[in-house]
């Protein structure tokens, strides 16, 4: 994302109003990591939760946002410790993730954790 962009002080309404605040890079990005979470959690629904964009199966189970050097991936993942570990060198102070924007995204690692989130927390309703 530019430095100089500021994203809106306002709620998003939905992904895209999210994405299309960023910078065509970083809106590739966030698309990219729609599109995997869609692909290896079947029924996840979209929404925008804590200003942010957001996935659900009966509760919120996952969300992701862009910033100034890296894209987050939240809420923290608990289990399984397999996981846990390959994603040391992603995984900040508090457990949650951050993928500099000058690095690949690891599409298929990020597609596991939202399996594995999906499993955490989300519920069916």
């Amino acid at each position: 994302m530019d430095p100089n962009t500021k994203l809106s002080p306002t709620p998003f309404t939905d992904h895209e109003a999210f994405f299309n605040a960023a910078s065509p890079d970083v809106r590739t990005r966030l698309e990219a990591i729609q599109e995997r979470v869609e692909q290896r959690v079947p029924g996840a629904e979209r929404c925008v939760s804590y200003r942010m964009p957001a996935f659900r199966l009966g509760s919120v189970f996952l969300y992701f946002a862009a910033f100034k050097t890296h894209i987050g991936i939240y809420p923290p993942l608990k289990e399984p410790p397999e996981l846990i570990e390959e994603l040391a060198a992603f995984r900040g102070a508090k457990g949650n993730l951050s993928f500099p924007h000058r690095e690949p995204l690891p599409l298929d690692l990020i597609g596991r954790v939202a399996e594995a989130l999906a499993k955490e927390y989300g519920r069916k309703a």
